[in-house]
């Protein structure tokens, strides 16, 4: 259960208490002896893997990978100059961020961990489940706490659940890793029916929050649309029946076979109903008083999130404000294509939301260099009160800038190469690692999203293409969500080659759809040409206004599939 908080004394983010900072300074003492008596034999490999996963560090192709938890994305500027520091000092001046709202360093020496982590307490971070069969990193909605059509704010709810789940003793080790979303607003940006645990948020008559709870989706070799279970969840009890999901998936769930042990084949081999049986039946007798969240904890929570000092900014002078960026639109195209795609309303009059895409032309998706880093933490200052947020998009957001900032924080991102206007079109590509750098993947999945990228790199034509997902994993883990991506590309194996899979139709929101396989898997070059050819019909045979999902319901896929595989 969450523990006594105290006072903010951040903006934005759950401020550590002398609680958290002991327990990270304890585990970085643990894990350093562990690395020691790795280096000097005391432990094999197999011995030590476990205790490493536990601490987010995987042995891949080249180096270790160390991968850092953010919770629910919420990171502050000083927490970002700590990994800018940590890219420049231990890796190759890079971090890469992640679908699960982290940070990971693929070149990382095992001597260097035990500082690294030492580093990372000191800033409120940490690496602690973000690998192994256990609750992972909970993510949230990027525009949590600011969004305009919030209904409310989960990152109280993410934080109670980071603390419930943090090195809980019944679910360190569960058949497989378990992966929980949390959403507040109308509108799934979490991707909630792909998560073992989705949830989203909204108030309840009562005043108090209530949830749908989704369970059992996933990606993956099976990908699944999570099931509801419950529409009207009571704030009170949000802890109770997760705990008591999680029961039934640690009793049930397979072990004997790794690609059968999520919870999503757990509730397929039951059927929802016979799962929700066993759920209920394990809620009704367990000691609810122990997980029972009373009003006053969850906002004792709510407190150690520091609020912005937003300014009263009048009706005037926010229409004077629109009009002045009206007129920088007219006169710079880049500036109005960037307004258009990278900005989301916020809930404070006179202030916007901005997604600083780190996807330039040709560039490697969520990729930031360390000098990157460091600009993104100063204008965080600057312009939102020291705070980010990483997206499971892989892109970073300042969550809370003034109307009025707008153009001069454009000109400094454009400078540095991050004023890519290209939010939710075709380059917004979501891409995982690859062959470059996992053990697991068949199939380099940065070349072709850097030769993607620079394909469809004239902002015109992607405003012509409009919204748009385009997820490219290497492997089918999927890390790459291919899924559910409106065109997703899986990298295979094809007679000791390395060729793509093109999928078309998926969608990770409300109307959930997993991608179809369109056929034969293709060459890197040829893939490229064919997405190419697929965009081209559906530009030719969209109806007006009509999305490229849209598109692809309506004609179903053999269309796009003729074009793909059409003769050259």
């Amino acid at each position: 259960m969450p523990h006594s908080p105290q006072p903010a004394l951040s903006v934005g983010r759950y401020t550590y208490d002398t609680v958290d900072h002991t327990f990270l300074k304890q585990r970085v003492e643990q894990f350093r002896d562990q690395v020691r008596r790795r280096l000097s034999g005391e432990l094999s490999e197999d011995e030590f893997k476990p205790l490493r996963l536990m601490n987010g560090l995987y042995l891949q192709l080249h180096a270790y990978m160390l991968r850092i938890a953010v919770p629910y994305g919420v990171i502050s500027a000083p927490q970002m100059r700590t990994l800018a520091h940590i890219a420049r000092t231990y890796d190759r001046d890079y971090g890469h961020f992640t679908t699960r709202q982290n940070i990971q360093f693929n070149w990382i020496r095992l001597e260097d961990t035990p500082a690294i982590l030492d580093i990372l307490a000191d800033a409120e971070m940490h690496a602690i489940q973000t690998s192994g069969n256990c609750i992972r990193n909970v993510t949230s909605d990027q525009f949590a706490g600011a969004a305009r059509d919030e209904v409310l704010d989960p990152r109280v709810h993410a934080e109670i659940l980071r603390q419930w789940s943090t090195l809980h003793p019944e679910f360190t080790f569960l058949p497989r890793k378990f992966k929980i979303a949390i959403s507040g607003s109308e509108q799934d940006r979490v991707a909630a029916r792909f998560h073992d645990i989705g949830l989203l948020a909204r108030m309840g008559e009562n005043g108090r929050a209530v949830f749908e709870v989704f369970v059992g989706g996933g990606l993956g070799r099976t990908p699944v649309i999570g099931v509801s279970l419950r529409k009207d969840l009571p704030e009170e009890d949000l802890i109770a029946y997760l705990e008591a999901i999680l029961r039934v998936y640690n009793e049930y769930g397979r072990r004997d076979n790794i690609y059968k042990a999520r919870i999503k084949i757990l509730v397929q081999a039951l059927g929802r109903d016979a799962f929700l049986d066993k759920v209920n039946a394990e809620f009704a007798a367990m000691d609810r008083s122990r997980y029972h969240l009373p009003p006053e904890l969850v906002e004792a929570i709510r407190a150690r999130f520091g609020a912005p000092a937003f300014e009263t900014i009048s009706p005037d002078t926010v229409e004077s404000v629109a009009g002045d960026i009206a007129r920088h639109q007219m006169a710079d195209a880049d500036f109005a294509a960037w307004i258009s795609a990278n900005t989301h309303p916020h809930k404070m009059p006179g202030y916007c939301s901005v997604t600083v895409s780190c996807k330039p032309s040709g560039g490697i998706p969520g990729d930031v260099t360390s000098e990157q880093m460091d600009l993104l933490a100063d204008l965080a200052d600057r312009y939102s009160f020291g705070e980010l947020r990483v997206t499971h998009i892989q892109n970073v957001v300042l969550a809370h800038v003034r109307e009025a900032d707008l153009f001069e924080l454009w000109q400094s991102l454009s400078d540095a190469g991050l004023g890519t206007a290209n939010i939710g079109m075709v380059t917004d590509i979501i891409a995982c690692p690859g062959l470059d750098y996992c053990s697991l993947a068949n199939a380099r999945s940065i070349p072709i999203a850097q030769k993607l990228s620079a394909r469809f790199a004239s902002i015109a034509l992607q405003r012509e293409i409009g919204s748009l997902r385009l997820n490219i994993s290497g492997c089918i883990n999927a890390c790459g969500h291919h899924h559910a991506g409106h065109i997703g590309i899986l990298g295979v194996d094809k007679r000791g080659e390395e060729a793509f899979q093109i999928t078309l139709g998926g969608n990770a929101g409300e109307d959930a759809s997993i991608g179809q396989i369109l056929g034969a898997a293709m060459s890197e070059d040829e893939t490229v040409d064919a997405i190419a050819r697929i965009i081209e019909t559906y530009l030719a045979r969209r109806t007006p206004g009509e999305r490229f999902i849209e598109t692809c319901r309506r004609l179903g896929t053999a269309p796009f599939k003729d074009a793909a595989y059409a003769p050259v």
